[in-house]
């Protein structure tokens, strides 16, 4: 669905009744120019990378982080790499892919967060509030795609917030409004969802057979996380794209580790005691 048609929708509705929206990144139309990450921190007035030598290709920006919200991923596949079954064997391709916070349905940084800063929107998107984060940095690892990160200026976390403000104010994400390919496209969750496998099916049909869909709870939205509103179009194994295949909440791994110090903790009371009794 178009921008407009979206806030005409949108707008008018109470605003328990908003339809969560998000992003689709299709990487087959990607040409890396990098125009969504200039609009990004045009107009999140974030301030520039360090651009300098970083040995990884084309990708100066290297990874999301606390001043980079949008982040073009350039990998080079060599032969004998899995690709496109269109490609010959004997070329190298490129993987483009615009980065993003994947704005989880089940976020585990939102568990993570003592303070409660880290909240769901209206709109269906994660956010951190800024004047309610105490930098604790708990919700760096309990990311499991690496996206928030503390902010060396001012020792927050900070993340995509899916342009927030710009959809009070009926505005398109900067980032999606300035791809010029339709690589990032906006709209309701569900029908992007929809466009994505269709556009599979699609690319399947014209000889793309590795194409598939990341993001829903079968393939990237996995473990607990319930899915992704931040959705991919993917043509090589998601670890290519530094994207986890299983990713999961983190509290799963604890209650192991939990009870199996439980158990130790136990053991070694009956140790213990038995050694007392002697």
């Amino acid at each position: 669905m178009p921008a407009k048609d979206y806030f005409m929708t949108a707008q008018s509705a109470p605003t328990s009744d908003k339809k969560p929206v998000g992003f689709l990144t299709d990487t087959t139309l990607c040409i890396g120019c990098k125009a969504c990450e200039v609009a990004c921190k045009q107009w999140n007035s974030l301030p520039m990378d360090n651009f300098g030598f970083t040995a990884s290709s084309y990708d100066n920006t290297h990874d999301l982080g606390a001043t980079t919200w949008r982040h073009v991923t350039f990998v080079e596949q060599f032969p004998g790499e899995a690709r496109p079954t269109s490609m010959p064997p004997f070329q190298s391709n490129w993987l483009m892919m615009s980065d993003i916070c994947k704005h989880c349905v089940n976020p585990p940084c939102m568990q993570a967060c003592p303070t409660g800063a880290i909240v769901i929107t209206e709109y269906g998107t994660v956010v951190i509030q800024q004047d309610v984060c105490n930098g604790c940095g708990y919700c760096v690892p309990a990311c499991p795609f690496g996206v928030p990160e503390l902010s060396t200026l001012d020792n927050k976390a900070h993340k995509c917030t899916l342009c927030y403000d710009r959809l009070g104010s009926s505005l398109e994400p900067a980032c999606s409004k300035a791809c010029p390919t339709d690589s990032i496209q906006f709209g309701y969750t569900d029908e992007l969802a929809q466009r994505a496998h269709r556009r599979v099916d699609e690319l399947r049909e014209r000889g793309v057979a590795t194409a598939y869909v990341y993001g829903d709870q079968h393939t990237g939205g996995t473990g607990g996380i319930g899915g992704l509103r931040a959705s991919f179009i993917l043509t090589a194994p998601s670890e290519l794209y530094n994207l986890p295949a299983e990713p999961e909440l983190p509290q799963r791994k604890s209650v192991p580790g939990y009870l199996s110090t439980l158990a130790a903790s136990a053991a070694f009371g009956v140790m213990m005691v038995l050694c007392l009794k002697k």
